[in-house]
């Protein structure tokens, strides 16, 4: 495994830094990073989809799916649930424009910035049945679950993404 250093979660990239002067000192798509206390984060870059969705930092990212139909990518993530297969992928940590790159959490406790859709602590929560940036609890065995509500109330999720 490599180490990464100089990791900044909430700063956003753009095709440029990553290809400039700034490149082999930047992030490569599909980089994982885990912090002291055990969180995971995946260096992925964001579309706003066919809806136009605006990233929102502490809303939910799904891998992108163009009109719901996954190729497999991973590296690709939206906010705009209908432009995804329905596959969490993380929680935002800052706002990337459209085609920027950024961190997202993939693994760990989070707050949301926009509450649930439904749901009460110890849900499973899926994106299936949910708003854009949001998730909703789980109801069939089919659904993603890509986090347990920790406190519903105050949005915090135990997110467990792949």
């Amino acid at each position: 495994m490599t180490n990464i250093i100089g990791v900044n979660l909430t700063k956003t990239y753009t095709a440029a830094m990553l290809t400039g002067s700034e490149a082999g000192t930047a992030f490569a798509v599909g980089d994982r990073y885990v912090d002291q206390s055990g969180k995971e984060y995946r260096f992925v870059q964001y579309d706003t989809g066919a809806g136009s969705v605006a990233a929102v930092a502490g809303n939910f990212a799904y891998y992108y799916a163009p009109s719901g139909a996954s190729a497999g990518a991973t590296g690709v993530v939206t906010s705009d649930l209908s432009d995804s297969a329905g596959v969490g992928a993380g929680v935002l940590l800052s706002a990337p424009a459209d085609g920027e790159y950024c961190w997202i959490q993939t693994r760990g406790e989070a707050t949301l910035t926009t509450a649930l859709t439904a749901g009460a602590d110890g849900n499973a929560l899926t994106p299936v049945g949910a708003t854009d940036g949001t998730l909703d609890v789980s109801a069939l065995v089919t659904d993603h679950i890509c986090a347990i509500a920790v406190d519903a109330s105050a949005k915090i999720v135990f997110v467990t993404c792949p």
